[in-house]
């Protein structure tokens, strides 16, 4: 199958204050119950090392919105059954390529996709025109991808839950009623009641200097905000190939620096 390119670019930009900042005032939760949310409720970081979003491709939503009619020549990827997902990662990317070259939309459509696995289908609702536009945002930035989120929260009404501190509603809501044998609610509450003291939140400086560490091949072991062992151990190998000094801590200029390393924006393409 040839490459497919589609006409986006891929900057996957870290999260930002301004991004929190625009999460928090708009459904009007403080700084714990975000990160409770985007500690349980998303992978950590929004993008795979190739610079493209994460993404789950989902066959039985593509078969439904194609009416069956791809099940027989192309099962694994067109399947009124859920699951056959295989590895995560890149591996989304090559069955979304197999349900693209079948149907364009429904295959973006049955996708989730950046931080909080918003489905494609449901890019109207949480505030794109369409599924294009809204796999647009996905491959821009990680503020992006929190809009997303924060337009699927709005669609669901489930401000109410998230600022009275719900999980159980919250949970039932964005993961379904099965939510508690993965315990997403006692999972939330958990993060809730550690991220409400400040010094334990995710500084946003070290997670920005993870995610790029990751994009430039050197594997931080996580993308959460905390300086540990893996990280430092990922930026000395950064800065030992660079031919730079190496740091005891991660601070704006360290992250400049890993910036200016960056290639330019890559296209979002698959196979």
């Amino acid at each position: 199958m040839a490459p497919i390119t589609l006409p986006c670019s891929c900057t996957a930009t870290p999260l930002t204050e301004n991004g929190l900042i625009y999460a928090m005032d708009t459904l009007h939760i403080d700084a714990a119950t975000l990160w409770a949310m985007l500690f349980v409720e998303t992978h950590g970081c929004g993008y795979l090392a190739s610079r493209r979003p994460q993404i789950l491709f989902e066959r039985h939503l593509f078969s439904k919105s194609t009416g069956g009619k791809h099940d027989d020549d192309a099962p694994d990827v067109s399947n009124p059954i859920p699951g056959g997902y295989g590895p995560g990662g890149d591996n989304q990317y090559s069955r979304l390529a197999q349900a693209y070259a079948l149907d364009v939309e429904a295959a973006l459509a049955s996708a989730s996709w950046g931080l909080g696995q918003v489905l494609g289908e449901f890019a109207t609702k949480v505030g794109y025109s369409s599924v294009n536009d809204m796999v647009t945002a996905m491959a821009t930035s990680e503020d992006r991808q929190l809009r997303a989120v924060v337009g699927f929260i709005q669609w669901q009404n489930l401000e109410g839950a998230l600022q009275q501190q719900n999980w159980a509603a919250y949970a039932k809501a964005y993961n379904g009623v099965d939510y508690a044998k993965n315990q997403y609610d006692s999972r939330l509450s958990m993060a809730y009641n550690l991220y409400k003291d400040p010094a334990r939140r995710p500084d946003l400086t070290v997670r920005t200097a993870q995610m790029l560490l990751y994009l430039l091949g050197y594997d931080p072991h996580g993308v959460d905000g905390s300086t540990g062992a893996h990280t430092l151990t990922a930026l000395h190998n950064f800065q030992y190939a660079q031919g730079q000094s190496l740091s005891t801590e991660i601070d704006d200029g360290v992250v400049a620096s890993l910036q200016a390393a960056l290639p330019a924006a890559v296209s979002l393409s698959f196979s």
